[in-house]
């Protein structure tokens, strides 16, 4: 691991004039920058640079969110890394901001480039268009005033090493645990569909289980602490899929109107949105924009607000294969989900949507207090999309808020370095 001593630099009285007077490339923060660019990727959708789109990964949820994690922790490792003062030689009197951003931009074209060039589902004319892109865009960077190959051998020394890590992360390697097969637990749709496993079994940046490999029956640690959700076949569970069957036959139709807008505003499914996890980053990327921040302080966010959610995930997953809970309309057969929606094939509780923007909405209102009050409501509203689309019951939602708001406490109370 590199690490660094300081989460904010600062420029110091050697910046040449030259580096001053010119237009800095820097001063648009490569960390959103690069952001930005890795959640249009996720979009997939055609344009100018990207004529032949970007197919969605296949387990995208997860796929798009431990990619943004590892891209944001390789930024602010670089920008650690290029603070120190044994990175800027004295000799070179080398400035220490376009130093760190040009570390910031060679660890992001390196996490992306390994990230979508080991995608092995794209046909070679689309792998080839995504690596062309990232190569011009960073040949872009690299043409700025102010760009310093060194802060580049920095930033790409550092994602080689977040790669190593990312190698053994256990990503799609525990087998998720049988299916129940008595009646009433959730079964695919349709039956022979492969069950969807998120982040089941990856190892955690901050959450403790009680041993590896991860073991969901153990429920020690901070693994499965969500509450026990009705049981299967009960009536508590057929009148929570009762409450929502209420709630998608709401009147008027006005009101039912203003659900389904929702649903679909939350509905980041490529090509619609970049996920949930990459809508949240562009959420993250206009406040730290908004507010200003510097190079450090805007990685620094990025990496604890897409760990916190990584981590999430991976709470959410063991819960959910735990309790194999139905999905709401296979309680209640009067229950229609949005035809824009398929129903994830996976179980019901938590929601994956909630637990996510939970972490997302914790980690920035700690950062942005002053837009805690929009953050929180932009979760609630995250995770009632999910109702108001007919898929998940109001308990999975709550439930998600515990996983997701754990998950930030512990990311806030830990380090990244």
């Amino acid at each position: 691991m590199v690490c660094g001593c300081a989460d904010n630099p600062t420029q110091p009285p050697s910046a040449t004039a030259a580096h001053l007077d010119a237009v800095k490339f820097w001063e648009t923060l490569a960390t959103t920058r690069w952001n930005l660019r890795a959640t249009d990727l996720l979009q997939g959708t055609a344009s100018a640079d990207l004529p032949l789109g970007v197919p969605a990964p296949p387990n995208g949820q997860a796929w798009a969110s431990r990619m943004l994690t590892y891209l944001s922790l390789a930024q602010y490792r670089a920008a650690l890394a290029a603070s120190v003062p044994s990175a800027s030689p004295a000799s070179t009197n080398m400035p220490e901001i376009p130093l760190v951003s040009s570390a910031v931009a060679g660890a992001s074209f390196t996490v992306l480039s390994s990230f979508f060039g080991a995608r092995s589902e794209l046909s070679e004319p689309v792998r080839q268009q995504i690596l062309d892109y990232l190569k011009r865009t960073f040949d872009e960077d690299a043409r700025a005033p102010g760009f310093i190959a060194a802060g580049d051998r920095i930033g790409r020394a550092v994602a080689e090493a977040v790669l190593a890590q990312a190698a053994v992360d256990r990503y799609l390697a525990v087998a998720i645990p049988p299916r129940p097969t008595e009646p009433g637990y959730w079964v695919p749709i349709p039956p022979t569909a492969a069950t969807v496993r998120s982040l089941y079994g990856v190892k955690p940046f901050f959450l403790e289980p009680e041993a590896f490999p991860f073991v969901p029956e153990s429920e020690s640690g901070d693994f499965l602490r969500a509450p026990r959700p009705p049981d299967i076949g009960s009536q508590a569970l057929r009148d929570a899929a009762a409450a929502v069957y209420a709630v998608v036959t709401v009147l008027p139709l006005e009101l039912r109107a203003q659900q389904v807008e929702i649903a679909r505003k939350w509905n980041k499914v490529a090509p619609a949105g970049p996920f949930t996890a990459g809508e949240w980053n562009r959420v993250a990327d206009e406040l730290i924009v908004s507010n200003q921040h510097n190079e450090a302080n805007a990685a620094r966010i990025l990496a604890y607000a897409n760990a916190a959610a990584f981590d999430a995930q991976i709470d959410c997953f063991a819960t959910k294969f735990k309790y194999w809970l139905p999905r709401p309309s296979q309680v209640d057969a009067r229950i229609t989900p949005l035809l824009a929606f398929a129903i994830p094939n996976h179980p019901s509780y938590p929601s994956a949507h909630s637990c996510i923007s939970s972490a997302f909405g914790a980690v920035l209102s700690h950062e942005f207090p002053s837009e805690r009050e929009w953050l929180e409501d932009q979760v609630d509203e995250a995770g009632m999309s999910r109702v108001f689309a007919g898929i998940h019951y109001l308990f999975d939602i709550d439930a998600g808020h515990g996983v997701g708001e754990r998950a930030a406490a512990k990311a806030l109370a830990g380090s990244l370095k």
